[in-house]
């Protein structure tokens, strides 16, 4: 066995393919102790498939004989921490029936009230504590961050934190009303969900009979705000809106704005998620490359989630987010905030850690900056890497309680 920075290499004791041994790899953790995972099929093809399960080590001593070692802040798989997504409410003004389906969050369904909400200036502080570890980007997020009161005034407190990359995920309905008001506090990028062009569907999708004109309005009233480039996320879900995926291509190509078809997901426990309703990215790809021929771009930054291409005559481009299908956990860099203050380290996570309560209880910042760091260190989730293994649990945070 040799020592690589913090990780170790050498031979599994589990053998998952026959008498071959199993190269892995044991990530070193400061505070945790350490992991073994099978080594990204990626560069390995040849030895991992299936990817080797994840096999504990008892931390118990390891956690007493921890050093904290100087440099960026990572996780038990190397991620470093640099985005933060906070959820400002958890209402939200559609019912769309793969996110907040009306017979699960209907008229007696119990959202969050004010009181519990953090304040503007509790979001303010935490996020200087999270850039002060490494976060260069928020997204803010629902629910439908736009039905929080004052949003401006939380984004211009935002906007005076150095360095910082501000952005803002929403349905599109309130969008006409307060884009310019946005812009103006210091927004830097909007991206708007919008799952179909057709108007019949699009309202069966958000279940409560909002037409599509509105949302299209809200993304031209963020044109005229200054959003230069806004990206428009759409989630196909097979039987459903497969449809409109040509109709949107169609719709936004030669545009300034960056369309992306997101694959429907098993997020929380309320959709009924099957299979066989995913609509795969290499499907999505060929259905616009039959009409629109495409070229492969790099990625922006190593933990951008969506694979980019563009058209090859020049006419924009397009994103897949693939993460039932070709999963990206390996580069994950997020986490995710509720409203209340649960600090979640994926959006699978079924198990939230309650950073509000140590704000009420008048932790100061060096503690919030040492309690968070222990949390992201101790960080080893891959659910969507694991998708469908026993090791996995049943219950899942709702998506529309922690965003996007």
């Amino acid at each position: 066995m040799r020592l690589s920075g913090q990780c170790f290499w050498g031979v599994s004791p589990r053998n998952t393919r026959g008498s071959r041994p199993i190269l892995c790899q044991i990530k070193a953790c400061p505070y945790v102790g350490a992991v073994y995972s099978g080594f990204d099929a990626r560069h390995n093809a040849a030895m991992l498939a299936p990817p080797v399960p994840e096999i504990r080590i008892p931390l118990s001593s390891l956690r007493r004989q921890a050093v904290r070692v100087d440099g960026p802040l990572v996780d038990q798989l190397g991620r470093p921490l640099r985005d933060l997504r906070i959820s400002v409410t958890d209402r939200c003004n559609f019912r769309c029936t793969y996110c907040m389906p009306k017979d699960k969050f209907g008229r007696e369904h119990a959202f969050l009230s004010r009181d519990r909400l953090l304040s503007f200036e509790d979001i303010r502080r935490l996020a200087r504590v999270f850039h002060g570890l490494g976060v260069r980007k928020i997204r803010l997020t629902g629910g439908e961050p736009l039905l929080r009161r004052d949003l401006d005034r939380l984004v211009a407190m935002l906007a005076e934190i150095p360095a910082l990359e501000l952005t803002l995920t929403t349905n599109g309905a309130l969008l006409a009303r307060y884009a310019a008001a946005l812009k103006a506090a210091g927004l830097h990028r909007v991206t708007v969900s919008l799952d179909a062009l057709d108007d019949a569907r699009f309202r069966r999708m958000n279940d409560v009979d909002f037409p599509v004109a509105d949302v299209l309005a809200g993304i031209e009233a963020a044109e005229r705000a200054g959003f230069t480039s806004i990206k428009v996320n759409m989630v196909v879900k097979r039987g459903f809106n497969e449809a409109d995926i040509l109709p949107m291509a169609r719709h936004f190509r030669g545009t300034a704005h960056v369309l992306r078809f997101i694959e429907y997901m098993d997020v929380g426990c309320s959709n009924g998620w099957r299979m066989d309703e995913v609509l795969t990215a290499r499907e999505v790809l060929a259905r616009i490359g039959s009409e629109f021929p495409l070229q492969a771009i790099d990625r922006d930054y190593p933990s951008e989630v969506a694979e980019r291409w563009r058209y090859a005559d020049g006419g924009g481009e397009i994103g897949v987010i693939a993460s039932v299908t070709q999963a990206f956990c390996h580069d994950c860099s997020r986490l995710r905030l509720s409203p209340e203050g649960k600090l979640y380290s994926c959006l699978f996570a079924n198990v939230g850690h309650d950073l509000g309560g140590m704000l009420r209880t008048g932790a100061d910042d060096a503690h919030l900056a040492d309690w968070v760091s222990g949390v992201w260190r101790d960080r080893a989730d891959r659910y969507s890497e694991l998708r469908g293994s026993a090791q996995l649990g049943q219950q899942k945070v709702e998506m529309s309680y922690i965003g996007g």
